[in-house]
């Protein structure tokens, strides 16, 4: 069994560390989550006799909406460079109503999971790779010169010398392999990047077929959707496109000849199965009505979904067009607001199966300034990387920072909290007029964004309470 050794070294400590990174606060969902993902490790290095019982203890995130609780999940499974997948529970419908049945998120895990494997495995063929697509890209460019044979399979005479030798076509032999050599050198200085060359791109007959069935038929589809194009001929049709364009296209497909493409499957699987983690998101919008008397509507579909999710996340065996999919360790992760609702308002059955619950804070103003300034992945950051693309140096001064963060603290609080996301509609309103205007007028050096300047960008806004519900 493949256990996750790129885990051995990373305690809940470090898993939060690495977390605190992106993420401000939420102290309790970390460490939650930093436990969980801990578990797997724990479990994978377990005694064999316990290992298949030791169950994960699925989580529930409660919080208003933008304090963190995706990002948490997200950042969560790049550390664990497992398959994730994040999920809407309002997408969902009961089975034997139109829409999407819950084992369809078993099945997207699994193709993630397949790409994922896939695009390991091609990394390490890539040096293999490269080389065949190099002599594709010559063959093209300068046609390699092959003796000529007769029907037979002899050469022919004609082309024969006394001694059996055709100094002739071994000259054409030796010119062509020094013309190739030459061009190799070209090829691999760079200097043939923008040349076009017709390349046979292969399109498969079966991609734009789609297979409609009734619901819960889903994988039947898929499965004779995949047959009819395997028994379909893939056509080619020839296309002009710049040999660096050519050379990723021919990259992706020899190291897709190179990987195992059973073992991929296989790898993917096992990893679901004990690496996988689904973020299901807006639980608290398929909870309710489940108490005060028999309802009708919606509330008997919301209840019906509670209950095809029930197997799932309790452990049973989800069909996919790669194999079957065991779900028993597979960690959940809800979130939802929980504003007109509690969790026990959920089926019983499915409260049992989510254990841990956290409990998540909103946001403060001295969280939204660490947010623009602590995180690896701040926004001002990025809009500085952004304007570094036009030559452009983009400084934040201290107290437009703190005037930011101070604005948007009184938004959410007077308007609709929102949490981060509120971050995103100030700062877009802040550089809107810089970033149309860079291209055009010719700003060049240091652009320094201050207290005033976003006071200016924001006065008539911040003002007009009803324009700030619109705009903010």
């Amino acid at each position: 069994m493949n256990k996750q050794t790129h885990l051995e070294n990373l305690t809940p400590r470090q898993i939060v560390s690495e977390l605190d990174s992106f993420i401000i606060g939420q102290n309790a969902a970390k460490k939650s989550v930093s436990i969980a993902l801990r578990n797997r490790w724990r479990r994978l290095n377990a005694d064999e006799a316990i290992r298949d019982e030791i169950m994960p203890n699925n989580i529930i995130l409660i919080g208003p909406t933008g304090v963190g609780k995706t990002e948490i999940a997200r950042r969560l499974a790049k550390l664990a460079k497992a398959p994730f997948i994040k999920v809407e529970a309002t997408k969902f419908t009961e089975v034997g109503y139109v829409g999407r049945d819950v084992e369809s998120m078993i099945r997207d895990l699994a193709d993630l999971a397949v790409n994922m494997v896939k695009s390991e495995m091609q990394e390490s063929v890539k040096p293999r790779a490269e080389e065949m697509t190099e002599e594709r890209i010559l063959d093209i460019l300068i046609p390699p010169v092959r003796k000529k044979t007769t029907g037979t399979g002899f050469r022919n005479p004609a082309q024969i010398s006394d001694s059996g030798f055709n100094p002739d076509q071994a000259s054409d032999v030796e010119l062509n392999e020094k013309t190739r050599e030459k061009f190799r050198e070209k090829l691999r200085k760079g200097d043939l990047e923008d040349r076009k060359i017709e390349v046979d791109v292969k399109s498969n007959a079966g991609a734009s077929m789609q297979i409609f069935g009734p619901q819960g038929m889903e994988e039947m589809g898929m499965n004779l959707q995949d047959m009819l194009g395997n028994i379909m001929p893939k056509k080619s049709k020839k296309r002009q496109m710049k040999i660096k364009d050519a050379r990723k296209y021919f990259l992706a497909e020899e190291a897709e000849k190179l990987i195992d493409q059973e073992s991929a499957v296989s790898q993917a699987l096992q990893r679901v199965q004990t690496s996988g983690i689904v973020f299901l998101d807006e639980i608290d919008k398929i909870a309710g009505g489940t108490k005060g008397g028999d309802r009708g509507g919606p509330d008997v579909s919301r209840q019906g979904v509670q209950r095809d999710l029930l197997p799932i996340v309790e452990g049973s065996t989800v069909s996919t067009k790669y194999g079957m999919i065991k779900t028993d360790h597979i960690l959940f992760i809800a979130s939802g607001a929980f504003h007109v609702n509690k969790p026990s308002d959920l089926i019983p059955e499915l409260q049992g199966r989510f254990p841990i619950r956290v409990e998540m804070q909103s946001l403060t103003e001295e969280d939204f300034y660490q947010i623009l300034t602590a995180t690896r992945n701040a926004l001002t950051k990025q809009y500085i990387a952004m304007l570094a693309s036009e030559g452009i140096t983009l400084n934040f001064s201290d107290d437009a920072l703190r005037e930011i963060a101070k604005i948007a603290a009184e938004v959410n609080r007077e308007v609709e909290n929102i949490g981060a996301r509120r971050l995103h509609t100030i700062l877009s309103t802040v550089l809107e007029e810089l970033l149309y205007s860079v291209p055009d007028d010719i700003h060049t050096g240091k652009i320094e964004i201050d207290k005033n300047y976003v006071n200016k960008q924001l006065e008539s806004i911040i003002k007009n309470k009803d324009l700030s519900q619109y705009i903010l």
